[in-house]
């Protein structure tokens, strides 16, 4: 994911699983295999190579059931091709069906948001992920885009609350902002990555990488012209080239730990203040981020749950709620320097 995969043809899919079984090693079979697809790229042939070669998980970008929001959200597709897609995604008995829905679209209101939210649920997929409409500088919703409008972010805000409601209604349980699951879904197996500490390796042009002490990877654009640069780039150079990385930042033990507490705070289950003890040298988050924490806890946003078990630093409905002001406000000064600093292109 992180595109569009299944803009691959069925055989170039093919082509990919074999190189990742036969040339890098991996069991399909053996290990959780998610992938993303639009409406219009969900085809039969594409779903039965993903179901043959062992897909656990399939995302559909939905967006909206309604034709108007759609276009309005620049995904030009008609409700009937969406419910067709559906149909096939069905059809190919991949364990997990997930539908992203989007709130916040130009035109959207709470009644057409519940109509979408109701079309989604009559094909009980396993998951759900509600995103608010993000306008990113450069974009063609960014070109449109005027000053920045209070009255619109308390209406996505209206919207998170009115959908989460609806889903926790019909028997789905949160597991952060953004994401929903079905309680009475089947389990998925294994589930013992935890992106706070284990790393990740992105493989393409555009794909992030984590480890230990680095995050790094290759340029990154939004403008067309540039977007075809990087990738001629990328596609030109020699297998020597990628055995460093140009763009990245080393993580240290002040990021590592911020880090650590954001992603944890992020996903509804929280986090265990024993564990991040017992990974940064028996501090506690408290004594590492002591005004962080009580601002979010003098807001309503943040919760100490000290129930059967273990003690949990949670966020309360509202700071999940504002998960994406919890974010930046953890962010370490070099990195605000960073951002600052970064020339859109």
């Amino acid at each position: 994911g992180g595109g569009t995969p299944t803009f691959l043809t069925a055989a170039e899919l093919q082509r990919l699983c074999d190189i990742a079984e036969h040339r890098m090693g991996a069991d399909l079979r053996a290990v959780p295999l998610s992938v993303e697809a639009s409406p219009a790229t969900a085809t039969a042939d594409r779903l039965d190579v993903l179901a043959a070669r062992g897909t656990t998980r399939l995302s559909l970008g939905v967006q909206s059931f309604d034709d108007t929001e759609a276009r309005a959200a620049v995904r030009p597709q008609r409700r009937a091709d969406v419910e067709a897609a559906l149909g096939r995604v069905r059809d190919a008995r991949i364990p997990v069906l997930n539908i992203d829905l989007i709130y916040g679209i130009d035109g959207q209101t709470e009644h057409t948001w519940l109509r979408s939210l109701d079309a989604a649920l009559a094909w009980r997929p396993e998951e759900l992920y509600l995103y608010p409409l993000y306008i990113r500088p450069l974009t063609g919703l960014g070109r449109r885009a005027g000053e920045a409008d209070p009255a619109w972010d308390e209406q996505r805000l209206r919207l998170y609350r009115l959908g989460r409601d609806h889903l926790l209604a019909h028997g789905y349980a949160q597991r952060s902002m953004r994401m929903f699951r079905r309680a009475d879904a089947p389990p998925q197996g294994a589930d013992d990555h935890a992106c706070q500490t284990d790393g990740m390796i992105g493989l393409g042009c555009g794909a992030r990488s984590y480890t230990a002490g680095l995050h790094y990877s290759f340029d990154y654009a939004v403008g067309m012209h540039e977007i075809r640069g990087i990738v001629d780039d990328y596609v030109s150079r020699p297998a020597a080239d990628f055995a460093h990385a140009e763009y990245g930042r080393r993580i240290d033990t002040d990021e590592a730990r911020r880090r650590h507490l954001l992603q944890s705070l992020l996903q509804a289950e929280g986090l265990d203040p024993a564990d991040y003890r017992a990974r940064f040298d028996g501090r506690s988050p408290a004594d590492d981020f002591p005004a962080e924490l009580s601002r979010f806890a003098d807001r309503g946003w943040l919760e100490e749950d000290t129930g059967p078990g273990a003690t949990r630093l949670r966020l309360t409905p509202e700071g999940l709620a504002h998960s994406d002001a919890v974010g930046p406000e953890l962010f370490s000064p070099a990195v605000r320097a960073a951002m600052a600093a970064y020339e859109r292109k």
